[in-house]
Formats: structure tokens, sequence, C-alpha cells
């Protein structure tokens, strides 16, 4: 049963409503946190990276296996770092705990927008502000995954609601308040320490912005500089003056010369994609809150002069225009700027919806949802077995009914029981898009491959032989990541080379060949204890993978019974 207005208003009052949504992101993040098995490339990176700052003790330079990886700062290891060690251990090459920061920090992005939308529109408006922000595909996928993406977006969020609180407080004549200017600091300053330039880009094209349109530098004056900018300095400058002494200025050639750079000048990484790119993929990415993107589009054009109206316009716009015009694109860059959006949808929410944009929203989410049905369909067909027939079975009535329950009230002018009903189902088949996800095997090749070595009780962690293991192939930091540190990632002659100093080896099916023609070189045998098969979804190949072991012969001069 839906609340009626009266009620809701009651029970987000004050704390509670940012609170609230908090909840509800904390409520759409968890099942993937819960049910998805460590994500090849980046996720398992990052986690891999953390794991060996706990273990070596070194909490400045960052390392992936014997590599540098000095392409992201520290921030987000430090995070995952102090929950691992509170309440996981590195052996136990548990996921979860690294990926808690994450959704902590979508927690953060959705009570920041909702304390921001409680102040500046009403509480109602403020609450469904951070519950659409929260509940959207993008943010709360990210809360799942052991990333920078979700830090962020809360930290941004967070320093552009404390922006909007001073720049609508100089603008009715008021002194803003030094807990806004606090906190507007701190978010810019930790959001460096998470990925770079990104927080303050965002925080300064909006500035940038407000300040031509409103044709006013005055409000400038009363950020707080003076005692700002030290702060900012405290956050930043101890790590960025030990990386530097750590790494001899390595770290700033390859972040921002190898990494950076390139992305400003062209498609890195094969991550390529036309200017637009980002706009075709908002309502699916938006998916709940697909149904008020028009009602948000026609707010912001009808309502740009008021002052918070104009500020979500202006913390929107200029960032995404930067994000479109970069060559080098993904899927989760535009996340800082979608609690601008939620704030526009949240105002729009204010007022009665016309018929274009109850139409229009109604008409683009069954868009989506049956879009994202026939995704699911895909990945079932290809990828599904008996067990993940239910969960897509779930996950497809669950988008359907988010879509068409929500459309049709929205059509029906009950627009605020349209986004509540679209929620809750959203979240139900995000949900169990999480748990379809995990019951795709063929996917889930590093998990399948620890398991075959525990069946076969040849993993090293068992004790009962050597490591490291020798693996040729899938060399995905997945595996790294399940099986630590010192895993050689190698070819043929490497694997028959462990299998000959007693080492378990994997071989993919391409090197099958030159695996057998080295071991005969050597005078090793072999023996499999099991096949691995499936697909390689970071470069898009199937994968036969044969798990060997060492023959285990008796010693020369063992007695005899």
């Amino acid at each position: 049963m839906v609340m009626t207005r009266p009620n809701l208003d009651r029970f987000i009052a004050g704390w509670r409503g940012p609170a609230l949504a908090a909840l509800l992101t904390l409520i759409a993040g968890l099942p993937g946190l819960l049910l998805l098995p460590p994500l090849d490339r980046d996720e398992a990176r990052f986690a891999q990276a953390t794991s060996q700052m706990l273990e070596s003790g070194d909490f400045v330079d960052i390392r992936y296996q014997d590599q540098p990886r000095w392409k992201k700062p520290v921030g987000i290891h430090w995070m995952q770092a102090a929950v691992v060690a509170t309440v996981s251990d590195p052996a136990h090459r548990a996921i979860q705990p690294y990926r808690i920061p994450s959704l902590l920090g979508a927690m953060l992005a959705a009570w920041a927008v909702a304390w921001l939308g409680s102040a500046t529109l009403d509480r109602r408006a403020g609450f469904l502000a951070g519950a659409i922000l929260g509940t959207t595909f993008l943010l709360s996928t990210e809360a799942g995954i052991a990333k920078t993406d979700a830090m962020l977006c809360g930290l941004t969020t967070l320093a552009l609601a404390a922006l909007a609180r001073i720049y609508l407080a100089t603008r009715a004549g008021e002194t803003p308040q030094r807990s806004h200017k606090l906190l507007f600091w701190l978010a810019i300053g930790l959001s460096i320490l998470i990925k770079g330039p990104i927080g303050p880009m965002v925080a300064l094209l909006t500035i940038l912005a407000l300040t031509l349109w409103d044709r006013n530098v005055r409000w400038l004056g009363k950020l707080g500089w003076g005692w700002g900018i030290p702060v900012l300095a405290l956050i930043v400058g101890p790590w960025a003056i030990a990386i530097t002494i750590a790494t001899d200025g390595g770290f700033w050639r390859q972040a921002l010369g190898g990494d950076l750079a390139p992305k400003l000048v062209g498609a890195h990484e094969s991550h390529g994609a036309p200017f637009g790119t980002y706009l075709a993929l908002s309502p699916i990415l938006l998916f709940p809150a697909t149904l008020l993107l028009p009602a948000a589009i026609v707010t912001a054009w009808k309502r740009r002069a008021e002052p918070i109206v104009r500020f979500a316009i202006c913390w929107m716009l200029p960032a995404w225009l930067v994000f479109e015009l970069a060559p080098t694109k993904l899927v989760h860059y535009t996340l800082p700027t979608f609690g601008a959006l939620a704030l526009l949808m949240a105002a729009a929410l204010t007022q009665p919806l016309g018929r274009f944009s109850r139409w229009a929203g109604a008409g683009l989410s069954l868009l989506v949802a049956v879009t994202l049905s026939f995704v699911v369909l895909y990945g079932l067909t290809e990828f599904g077995r008996s067990t993940a027939q239910t969960w897509a079975n779930v996950t497809i009535v669950s988008l359907v009914m988010a879509a068409a329950i929500g459309g049709f009230m929205l059509i029906n002018r009950a627009a605020v029981t349209a986004i509540l009903a679209a929620m809750i189902f959203g979240v139900i088949g995000h949900a169990t898009f999480s748990g379809t996800l995990r019951q795709l095997k063929p996917l889930s090749v590093a998990p399948q491959l620890v398991q075959t070595l525990n069946r076969a009780g040849v993993h090293p962690a068992q004790g009962h032989i050597p490591g490291p293991i020798a693996i040729t192939g899938f060399h995905e930091p997945s595996f790294v990541f399940l099986t630590g540190r010192e895993t050689q990632l190698t070819d043929g002659a490497g694997a028959a080379k462990a299998l000959a100093e007693g080492r378990p080896a994997i071989v993919e099916a391409r090197d099958d060949r030159s695996f057998r023609m080295a071991l005969a070189e050597l005078g090793t045998s072999s023996r499999s204890v099991g096949e691995v098969r499936g697909h390689n979804y970071s470069n898009g190949e199937d994968v036969r993978l044969t798990v060997y072991a060492p023959t285990v012969t008796e010693p020369q001069d063992a007695p005899r019974p």
C-alpha cells in the first residue's frame, strides 16, 4: 500500500527523509554487493591492490602483483583496507568487504541530495530526490562494485549540495553557514583522493556556469577560500608528497600522462563512443526514474529562473557536455551529475505535470523495461541454466511492472505514487537481476576454477601441495584476487615447469600443444583433475581451461612395508 501525501510528509519530516533515502539506497545496492562474484577487470584490480596493501603494510605505493598501479589516487584503497581490516581478512579472499565503501558512497550521495532538496524545495521533494538517485540502476549497480565511482558520486554530490546551500544563501542576502563551507572543502579534498580532478572539475564548471549566468562574482567570496584551500592541502598534501617520494615522481607521470591524457585525446583502451552516447544511455541508466526524465527536462527549461533549478542545470549541463566531448567513454562517467537530474525530477513533482511529460515518461519507461527484458533473455539464452530461469522471470516481471504500473499512474496524474511504485518494483528487479547474473555460470570462470582446485584438493591454500598456481590464457584479475598475489600468469612452458616443481597448473585450450611439448621436454607427467568451460566477458572469447595437478610419485628411498 502506497502512503498518501500527508502520511508520507509526516514520515519523512526532519532528518528522517535523507536517512530514509540512504536506507533505500542500501536496500537497492546490497543484493549486488552480496551476490556477484569478483568482477573483471577494474574491480578485481582495485581489490587485489588493497589486499596487497594490507599484506605488505605499504599504504602509499599502489601495486597489482609486482606491477605498479599508478592510475588513480589512494583514497578508495584506504577505505577498503579500513573495512577489510575491521570486518574480514585479506586471506579470506572474499570480495564483499571491499565493496562496502562503494555502498556507503552511494548512500552518501542519496543523503546529500535529499538534504539539499529538503532545504530548498520541500521535505517530500527532498526525500524523493534522494530516493530517485539511490535507486537508479547505475548508482545501485556501482554501489555493489569495489571501485571508485560510487564513492566519487557520494563525495561530489555532497560537495555540490554544500555549494548549493552557500550559493542560495548568498542570493537570499544571508550569510552562508560555516558548516556548509567546511563540508564543501572536505568533500572536494576527499574526492581528489578518490579520483583526482573529477570532483573539482564538476564543482568548478558549476561555479563558472552560475557566475556567467548570473553575471555576479560576489558570491564566490563567500566560499571561505582563506581557510578552505589550507584544509584542501591538509587532506591531499601528505599523500601527494609521500607518493612522489615513494615512486620518484612515477605516479604522476603514469596517472597524468599514461591514464588521464590518453582519455582526453583518444579512445583509451578501446572505450571510444560518439558524442551523444550518454544521452542515449541515460533512460536505461536512470531506470526506474526514467518515468520523470521528460518532466525533468521540461522543468529545467520552464523554471530555469528559480535558484535551485538554475543551480541543478549548472551542475549537470557543463559537466555532461565535457563527458560527451571526451573521446573515451564509460557508462559510469556521468554519475557525478545524476544528483542534479534527481533534483530536477523532484522539482517537477512539486507542480502538476503536463500531458507531454506524463505520456513521454510512461512511453520511455516502458521502452527501457522492454529493452532490459531482452538483455535478460539474451543472457539467459546464451549463458543460463535451469537455476537462472526463476531469477530471470522475476526480473522481467518486476521491470515491466515498474514501467507499466508507474506509467499508468503517471498518465492518470498520480505522479508521486507512480515514482514510488516504480522504485519499489525497480529495486526488486535490480536485486533479482544480480541473482540472475550470479546464476550465469559460464561468466563466472574464476570462481569455477577455484572450486575445481578445492574439490580436487590441489589448491595451495589447503596445504597439500605448494604454490603458486600457474595459469595460461585466462589472466584475468578476478582469478588473481581469488588465488593471491603470487599467482603465476604464464604460458604453456611456464605451466609445464610449475608441474615439474610440484605446483598446480591451469592450461587454456589454445596453449595445450605448447604445454604438452614442454612437458615432454622436461620429462614430467601430469594428471587432469577437472575442466572449466566458460566465457571471458572481458575480451568476448569462450575459454576451455584444464586444471592439472602434479603426479604423485613414491620417493625412491621410501621404506617398504
